[in-house]
């Protein structure tokens, strides 16, 4: 029997064994097992490099969903080493101030008028590159490294609203790492009274999946964020698996309708209005403004309109921008938009 046959035979067995359910306290407890396998000497020939492919492979096995034993390939490697140059050089940009805020604007949908800018993160590589938030926030998740960077762009955030003309919200997103860190509502807090800007002008977004690993802890740190002052907001809802219980748990000032559901609009179609409306009327039924995200027609917006939504954000007033671009151009486009377009939606990529 060929040896990778043999050892499949064998951990069937194991498993079996070591997934067995134990009662304990009249609680059953149960454990999982990961297993990464390297062949000599077709993976290394000597036995450091050996053991090191095996734990590749076994992390690569640990972090999937179908599979619990994992060969070792050769483009672990790779990725491995990409993932050390990637938080080699956040650390970089980190110590050297490298990163970037720009801001997209958000507006009323029945004035016209920026009721406030979301805060996003941008980093450039050496060669002038931006490169993709999600290339580097899920190594910053991992390694840790978002909570320092977090940390910078809510200091550097409020610092510089606190210095506009006018006093509009500023919306930072929270990472579930953040959110879990115990020093958050005293991190806030302290930033606020540093900067100077006021607690009404801070408006933290988080996504349901922030808060359905651990409910009562989260919503239990959202409340003492809620107590200095700041606003919360649900961001990317209708994506989540328990939306309508994560509303009933904790009083949100905002919901952001998903960018998806403007993409659903594509094609005029009847259901996808149809969701739209439900989930305005969710919202206008908790007294919970609804912003959507994602806005890049003046159909959308005039479909919009006519339903009630309060805010919106989206390429169609404008794509993210450092500071002074975004202050200057603020909400010009939505206030030149006409309202009395027919109510369908064609859409290109969302913002």
């Amino acid at each position: 029997m060929p040896f990778w046959l043999s050892l499949r035979a064998s951990w069937a067995m194991l498993r079996a064994v070591v997934f067995r359910p134990v009662t304990i306290d009249h609680a059953d407890l149960s454990c999982g097992a990961s297993i990464g396998v390297s062949l000599w000497p077709e993976d290394a020939d000597d036995l450091s490099t050996l053991i090191n492919n095996a734990d590749l492979a076994m992390y690569r096995a640990k972090g999937s969903l179908t599979v619990d034993i994992c060969f070792y390939e050769a483009d672990m490697d790779q990725a491995v080493r990409a993932r050390r140059r990637v938080t080699q050089a956040l650390r970089e940009a980190l110590d050297n101030e490298r990163f970037e805020l720009h801001y997209q604007v958000q507006a009323s949908v029945q004035t016209g008028k920026a009721t406030g800018y979301e805060v996003l993160l941008r980093w450039k590589d050496e060669d002038g590159r931006y490169i993709p938030p999600s290339e580097f926030i899920p190594v910053a998740e991992e390694t840790g490294l978002i909570l320092p960077i977090g940390e910078w762009v809510l200091r550097q955030a409020c610092r510089q609203a606190a210095a506009w003309t006018e006093p509009h919200k500023i919306a930072v997103n929270l990472s579930p790492v953040q959110l879990g860190h115990v020093d958050l509502p005293r991190l806030v807090q302290q930033v606020l009274e540093e900067t100077g800007l006021e607690a009404s002008r801070l408006e933290l977004e988080i996504t349901e999946t922030a808060m359905i690993s651990d409910m009562e802890r989260t919503t239990h740190v959202l409340r003492q964020l809620k107590a200095l002052g700041v606003t919360i907001a649900m961001d990317d809802f209708g994506t989540g698996y328990s939306s309508l219980s994560t509303l009933r748990a904790f009083p949100f000032d905002k919901i952001k309708l998903d960018r998806s559901f403007m993409t659903e609009l594509d094609g005029d179609l009847p259901q996808s209005q149809a969701i739209i409306r439900a989930v305005l009327t969710i919202g206008e039924s908790l007294s919970i403004p609804v912003l959507a995200e994602g806005v890049e027609t003046a159909e959308q917006l005039a479909f919009l309109r006519a339903q009630g939504c309060d805010e919106v954000q989206g390429y169609l007033l404008g794509r993210p921008q450092p500071e002074a671009d975004a202050l200057t151009n603020g909400a010009a486009m939505i206030a030149a938009t006409p309202s009395d377009k027919p109510q369908s939606a064609g859409v290109r990529a969302a913002a």
